[in-house]
């Protein structure tokens, strides 16, 4: 098991949903489907830092669908961690 930490995002456009299309950090850059199936098999761990404290990444189930999602850990900021990531070059 690898620990990758996140450092950029990509959208999927501007629709409403603002689904994250691709994460991406340091010598790595790769789909949300790939890195929520990495997370729910247990092959990687995935982390990104905000204001100087590092959190988790994990998987969430959507409320109201069977769709997954990636959100942080509770970290006390508000949400969303990973949506407030700089888009990937």
């Amino acid at each position: 098991m690898a620990d990758y930490q996140v450092t950029c995002i990509r959208r999927d456009g501007a629709d409403i949903d603002r689904r994250i299309d691709r994460l991406g950090g340091p010598g790595w850059n790769d789909t949300i489907d790939n890195v929520i199936a990495f997370i729910q098999s247990g092959a990687h761990r995935f982390w990104t830092s905000v204001n100087g404290v590092s959190v988790w990444v994990v998987v969430r189930q959507h409320p109201t669908s069977r769709r997954n999602y990636l959100a942080t850990e509770n970290d006390g900021y508000p949400p969303n961690n990973l949506l407030s990531l700089p888009e990937c070059r």
